[in-house]
Formats: C-alpha cells, sequence, structure tokens
C-alpha cells in the first residue's frame, strides 16, 4: 500500500528530484506540497513546484499550498549562490496553473487531522511550516504519523558556515521547536556525514544518468547542473541528493544500511553557531528525540532515481528545452 504523505518543500533542484520521487515512486501517496521559504524566492520555489508536477503530466493533480514566507524570527537567506533560480532557466506558461487558497500550515494540520496517525510528512526545507503548525495546533504532533527531515550535520561541518546546515541555519528557532515538541517518530537525514558520503553522485555516473533523452533525465539535468557546477567549485565531487534521499527513507527503508537514536537540539543563540546540530549520543545518557540515519544505500537509491528516469511522461503544457 502506498505511503500517505505531504511534501514540505523549499523547491529547488533536489526538491524538485524529491517531487519526482514522490509522483513517479508507486510507494508514494503524495497528499499535498506545502511551500516554505527558503533555498530561492518565494514565488520562484512556487514555479519550480509546477513545473516539477508539469513534467510529469499532472500539474493541478497534486494541491500546492503556500505556507510562511519568512522565518520565525529572523531574515530570509537565500540559497540561489548554489542554485541559481532552481529551475536550470526552464520556462513554460503555467499562467492557468492552479494553486490552493487553503495556507500550508492550515493544510498540515487539517490532512493529518483527517487521517490521523497515517500521513507522514517529510520536511525538506527549512522547519518554519511545521513549527507554525505545532504553535497553531498541538493536536498536529499527535496527529503525524512520521516526520522525516533533511538537515542538520552529525556533530560535523555545514554547507552554509562551517557549523551549520542550510535548512536548520535559516531558521533555527523553528528547528529547535519541532525537536522539542514531542513527535514520537522523527527521522533526520543530514548533510554531514549521509549527504556527502551517500547521497552524491560522481560527475561520470552524473553524466551518463542524464544522457537518456526522456523530459524527466532532460529536467533533472536541467534543475541539477547549476548546483552541480557550484559543488565542483568547493570540492565536492558530484551531485547531492539529499532531499530525494530523505524521502526515499521513509519510502523505502531499506535503504537506511545504519541509524542510531540521538536527542537532536538546534543552537539559536550563538551568531557563531547558529543553527548548529547537537546530536547527543547513549553516552550522555539524555533522552533521544530522533532516529538519525547514519549510512544510506547509495547504489540502491541511485538505481531507483535512474530507473525514474528513464520514465516516458508527457508533460502537462511544453517547456522550453524540453
Amino acid at each position: 500500500m502506498a505511503i500517505p504523505v505531504i511534501l514540505d518543500t523549499d523547491t529547488a533542484q533536489d526538491d524538485c528530484v524529491a517531487i519526482l520521487l514522490a509522483l513517479m515512486d508507486p510507494a508514494c501517496d503524495l497528499r499535498a506540497i506545502t511551500m516554505v521559504a527558503g533555498n530561492v524566492g518565494f514565488q520562484q520555489q512556487v514555479q519550480n513546484a509546477q513545473l516539477t508536477l508539469n513534467v510529469t503530466g499532472r500539474l493541478d493533480e497534486v494541491p500546492i499550498h503556500l505556507g510562511c514566507t519568512q522565518p520565525l524570527l529572523r531574515e530570509w537567506v537565500s540559497a540561489e549562490n548554489v542554485h541559481g533560480d532552481g529551475s536550470g532557466g526552464l520556462r513554460t506558461d503555467l499562467s492557468d496553473a492552479k494553486l490552493s487558497s487553503e495556507h500550508g500550515v492550515d493544510a498540515l494540520i487539517r490532512i493529518t487531522a483527517a487521517d490521523p496517525g497515517n500521513v507522514s510528512v517529510v520536511a525538506i526545507g527549512p522547519l518554519t511550516n511545521i513549527a507554525s503548525a505545532i504553535a497553531k495546533d498541538r493536536a498536529f504532533v499527535r496527529n503525524v504519523k512520521s516526520l522525516y527531515i533533511m538537515g542538520g550535520s552529525n556533530n560535523g561541518r555545514g554547507n552554509v558556515t562551517p557549523s551549520a546546515e542550510y535548512n536548520f541555519f535559516v531558521d533555527p528557532e523553528a528547528a529547535q521547536i519541532v525537536f522539542t515538541a514531542g513527535f514520537e517518530d522523527i527521522h533526520v537525514l543530514t548533510w554531514d556525514p549521509v549527504t556527502i558520503d551517500d547521497a552524491t553522485i560522481t560527475r561520470d555516473v552524473y553524466n551518463t544518468m542524464t544522457e537518456k533523452q526522456t523530459p524527466i533525465a532532460k529536467f533533472f539535468k536541467a534543475m541539477c547542473d547549476t548546483t552541480m557546477a557550484f559543488n565542483e567549485s568547493v570540492g565536492i565531487d558530484g551531485s547531492t541528493h539529499p532531499d530525494s534521499a530523505t524521502l526515499a527513507c521513509l519510502l523505502h527503508p531499506e535503504m537506511v544500511l545504519s541509524s542510531g537514536r540521538y536527542r537532536v537540539d538546534v543552537e539559536t543563540r550563538s551568531e557563531l553557531t547558529r543553527g548548529f546540530s547537537a546530536m547527543a549520543w547513549d553516552k550522555f545518557e539524555i533522552e533521544p528525540n530522533a532516529t538519525v540515519v547514519e549510512k544510506f544505500d547509495h547504489d540502491a537509491f541511485f538505481a531507483l532515481l535512474d530507473s525514474i528516469l528513464a520514465s516516458e511522461t508527457t508533460p502537462s503544457v511544453a517547456i522550453e528545452g524540453i
């Protein structure tokens, strides 16, 4: 049976790949997409989500809900230096595309309340929407079956500062609220070590995967080329896919080769270490609040993505360059 999922996203590059996975993998029942301020300008994120639905021929089939357009307390920080506009410059006529009038936070609360204990949330951007749903309705925490988060590093290096991964850096207050709210089942896929070690493909493999002439493969390449070039410029050997890997952990738990129970807290007061994720293991005798992925099946995951890139689709609306 397909797993009911809400995808909370700041759509650019691998967020788009996560949407592709949610749409194309029969293991996923994608109930809604909720948008949160993150990687690129908010309206651009919305267009990127619509473009992704469109390339699979499913534009307007999955509702897109506009959520929080700013972090809880801080000014928004973009990642446009990494992702460009997050769309690879692709353009199409989305003037007739539909957006839900229901706020993303309200959609999170409503959908999980209507089917309590059955819908999982996969949060692959800053955690502003999730924290806001907690504040608005405390029952949200009980109604969510499981919460999968892409964020932080397991006491490792960051990707936006030496100490912080982008999603937690952008809204550290939201992240700390989420980890202390009492969710029974939180899973975390980190930047360091898991993304760097297990959710990155080298240039040679990337080039082979994107040789296909399907609309999805061309779309994937357009989405990922800019980020790939940035990665190589800062010494990361390949295209990084932590967001789609996070969804894959839910849909295919056998891809999680090892994990551990940790107490996760996110630094909110220090400017030097803002957004740092402190992950305390059992030595410290602190009650854990999350399961943190430690090793992920790189080969199985990229074989799954490769099969999706080979899938033939007909875009709902023609896309320039595809």
